[in-house]
């Protein structure tokens, strides 16, 4: 974290959160084979979307479907449950001190009267009144979820002895 308690977002070009790349051009997939590719369940991958930490993409049928954009955020909310042991309270506190109103460039008094972020204890998309629905998935601050310095380093496991 900073000195003001929020995490540091870090820009790359491949993702940029402030600039990021159209998802609707990638290619999708289904949520079984990303699934898979992490050798987890899709049930899995559905419990993260209910509990708010995951936004996946659906068809009108209400297939899901990710983009290699999501892989880097699975890979983490992996890593906070199995490495860092946190539950899924504990993830979304995390995600609440994101600085929303910094990676979404909001003016000051904008802010000031957010309630999403006054005292929240999730992260802005999970009220899913910051933006529509679908916006979300393409929404700057659920991609800088991934990007945040101080949610990695947290999550990096500590081999050395204290």
């Amino acid at each position: 974290m900073n000195n003001t308690g929020t995490f540091n977002v870090i820009n790359n070009n491949e993702a940029n959160p402030i600039n990021p790349v159209n998802a609707d051009s990638l290619e999708r997939v289904k949520i079984g084979e990303v699934a898979w590719q992490f050798g987890i369940s899709v049930d899995l991958l559905r419990l993260y979307e209910r509990e708010g930490l995951l936004i996946p993409l659906k068809s009108p049928k209400g297939t899901r479907y990710f983009t290699r954009l999501d892989y880097p955020w699975i890979a983490t909310l992996l890593r906070l449950v199995r490495e860092a042991r946190l539950n899924f309270a504990g993830i979304r506190h995390l995600l609440a001190l994101l600085p929303c109103w910094e990676i979404r460039s909001c003016e000051e008094h904008d802010h000031a009267s957010c309630s999403l972020t006054d005292g929240a204890s999730a992260p802005c998309w999970v009220e899913k009144n910051c933006c529509s629905p679908r916006e979300c998935y393409h929404c700057p601050v659920y991609r800088s979820a991934s990007k945040c310095e101080n949610l990695k380093s947290f999550t990096v496991a500590k081999t050395a002895p204290v």
